[in-house]
C-alpha cells in the first residue's frame, strides 16, 4: 500500500515537471513576442513623434484678428 503511494507521487511529480517545463517553454515564448511588440511599439511612437514634429513645422502661423469699434 505505501509503496503504491510512493509510486503515484513519484508519478505525479513527474507529470507536474513536465507541465512546469512546458509552461517555462510558453513563457520564454511569449516573453520574446513581448519584446518584438515593444521595439516595434517604440518604433511607431518615434515615428508618431517625427510626423507630428514634421505637422507643428508646417502649420500656419495662428493670427489674431482685433476688431477695433
Amino acid at each position: 500500500m505505501i509503496n503504491r503511494n510512493v509510486e503515484q507521487q513519484q508519478a505525479t511529480i513527474t507529470e507536474l515537471k513536465s507541465t512546469v517545463a512546458q509552461q517555462q517553454k510558453q513563457i520564454e515564448k511569449q516573453q520574446k513576442q513581448m519584446d518584438i511588440f515593444m521595439a516595434q511599439l517604440k518604433e511607431q511612437a518615434a515615428q508618431i513623434q517625427k510626423v507630428s514634429a514634421q505637422i507643428e513645422v508646417g502649420k500656419p502661423a495662428t493670427k489674431v484678428v482685433v476688431n477695433q469699434p
